[in-house]
């Protein structure tokens, strides 16, 4: 019985931890760029992005289909990066656990 208070503990500390470290993706911020710095993008680790940033020398009337595929790839840059701190972040609160619900 000690040994299944001992990992609710640990469960329950998990627990909260993985919620702190929710709340801290949700203000933590990554930026990518495409375009050699045309496309500039600002997201949360949890997927929102905050802003984008483009070189007004980026901006072609007559090749707008270049533009949008730079700024697709800064912001798919961007929150990809996020996802990938978000789950080192939790990785580093659930390891040696097997836990469900908290990775």
């Amino acid at each position: 019985m000690a040994n299944l208070n001992k990992l609710m503990k640990q469960a329950m500390k998990a627990q909260q931890q993985a919620a702190e470290i929710d709340a801290e993706m949700a203000s933590r911020t990554v930026e990518a760029s495409s375009g050699g710095g045309a496309v500039a993008v600002v997201a949360t680790c949890k997927g929102q992005l905050k802003s984008i940033k483009l070189d007004p020398e980026a901006v072609d009337p007559e090749d707008v289909e270049t533009l949008e595929d730079m700024v697709m790839l800064a912001v798919n840059n961007a929150l990809a990066e996020g996802q990938k701190i978000q789950a080192e972040e939790m990785a580093k609160v659930t390891a040696g656990m097997n836990l469900p619900g908290l990775g």
